[in-house]
């Protein structure tokens, strides 16, 4: 089936607001990129000129998700930072460390390869941002345990955390969002996204073998240190941990049957946070409250302002149906110019407010080619579907290339620089890019052959 009129009619106007807001984010944009000045002062400037230039009034920034701050992302990111920050004083963190260096026998390469696939596996069971609070800290422990660079398993983790958390609805946020608006259940996402996620988990493997292979090396006596080490001393704290570990399956449980209980992800992070806080011995929460990254928090409360000033002029919008009208009026061209579209913006914009883009423009092109469906007809066309897989694929596994691109790298590259060992951009960007290309490459290869070949 073709696409008479791939998009809606549009009128944009290129006013002053349209120039003074696509001026203000390419140069924020190009300050991160240049490091000159912390990407969070950049983000909380470049958000305060959206608001004082009235790009973005003040009740859109704080009140309208569309255009402003999204806050089940940042209640649920506080929250889980809150929950990790409880559980590192019991010694979870050294155990898993310890454990997994054991199991990577003292190899520094084995250990990292290991640290990747639990990851991916934890991410897609959890989601990627909280996996990455709980990893990076066991990451920078081993490295330092092996007296080896820590940034190589800083970077594999927060990329295999985006491949991994692709294969669920709960595992990366954009896929939270695609759901919510296509009325898609986590069955769905492991049904279409899963296989093609094992697959490419695989193949990041080989690749990281070609990467960081031969990098990453020890001596031996290190190795044997590690080996003789019991995991078993490093819990301190038995029965704040057992306590941990219970609240953190109920946050696990929740988020799986969000969409049974009716709670938002955030909600179910933020009871957690709650119930542990009152089940530990921390009667004063100024230390656990002070561990939270908030330069981290507030690096994301200015992104998404800044990503509203020009969602709100239309830039984004604008820019996203000019490449959706090159595809000629062909659905599974349509459907390649989805994914690496959204692969590209993402590396560039957090891939939750560009799914927030995206999203309304892919119900209005259904409303077009079939106006006499409504409701999960319309949203489950069967002719509709690979272009909701290629938006969650593009989104998702774009936000490899850059630190901006996900959550989950954000986080990562935060932790690492409170812990000494800075992540620039462009460094994680040489890493991080090859992987996105490879693995959406692959990615369009299996929409095309399930969803159009085989058809």
């Amino acid at each position: 089936m073709t696409l008479e009129s791939s998009t809606p009619e549009i009128a944009f106007v290129m006013d002053l607001p349209f120039w003074v807001a696509t001026v203000v984010f390419f140069a924020a944009y190009a300050m991160i990129i240049s490091e000159k000045l912390h990407k969070t002062v950049v983000a909380i400037f470049a958000a305060s000129l959206m608001l004082v230039l009235r790009i973005v009034e003040q009740h859109e920034a704080f009140h309208v998700e569309e255009l402003g701050v999204d806050w089940n992302v940042i209640i649920l990111l506080i929250s889980m930072m809150l929950i990790i920050n409880l559980m590192r004083p019991t010694g979870i963190f050294e155990y898993i460390a310890i454990r997994s260096s054991k199991w990577g026998r003292g190899d520094p390469f084995r250990i990292m390869v290991i640290f990747a696939a639990v990851t991916a596996v934890l991410s897609a069971l959890l989601d990627n941002v909280t996996t990455v609070l709980l990893i990076t800290p066991a990451a920078i422990l081993i490295a330092d345990a092996l007296e080896v660079d820590a940034v190589p398993y800083l970077i594999s983790s927060a990329l295999a955390s985006n491949i991994g958390g692709t294969a669920t609805l709960i595992g990366d946020p954009p896929n939270l969002m695609i759901a919510s608006r296509a009325q898609l259940t986590f069955m769905d996402f492991i049904i279409n996204l899963a296989p093609i996620v094992v697959v490419l988990m695989i193949l990041y493997l080989l690749v990281m073998k070609l990467i960081w292979g031969r990098k990453l090396v020890t001596r031996d006596e290190l190795k044997q240190r590690i080996m003789q080490m019991d995991e078993r001393e490093a819990i301190k704290d038995p029965d704040m941990l057992r306590k941990s570990l219970a609240v953190l399956a109920l946050v696990l449980a929740g988020f799986i049957f969000h969409g049974i209980l009716h709670f938002q992800p955030a909600t179910i992070a933020l009871f957690g946070a709650g119930l542990l806080l009152l089940l530990s011995r921390t009667h004063e929460p100024h230390h656990v409250l002070s561990e939270i990254e908030w330069p981290t928090i507030f690096f994301f409360l200015g992104l998404f302002i800044i990503v509203g000033g020009v969602v709100k002029v239309g830039l984004i919008k604008r820019m996203s149906i000019q490449i959706l009208e090159l595809t000629g009026g062909d659905l599974f061209a349509t459907s390649m110019i989805v994914m690496w579209f959204s692969a590209i913006a993402s590396a560039v914009v957090d891939n939750i407010p560009y799914v927030a883009t995206m999203n309304p423009l892919i119900v209005d092109m259904a409303r077009q080619l079939w106006p006499d469906l409504s409701g999960v007809q319309l949203l489950q066309h069967p002719d509709l579907m690979p272009l909701w897989w290629s938006l969650a694929l593009g989104a998702c596994l774009g936000g490899n290339a850059t630190i901006v691109g996900a959550s989950a790298n954000v986080i990562i590259v935060g932790l690492s620089e409170k812990a000494g060992r800075k992540i620039s951009f462009w460094k994680f960007m040489a890493y991080g890019t090859p992987v996105m290309i490879v693995t959406v490459a692959v990615s369009s290869l299996y929409v095309w052959i399930r969803y159009y070949l085989l058809r």
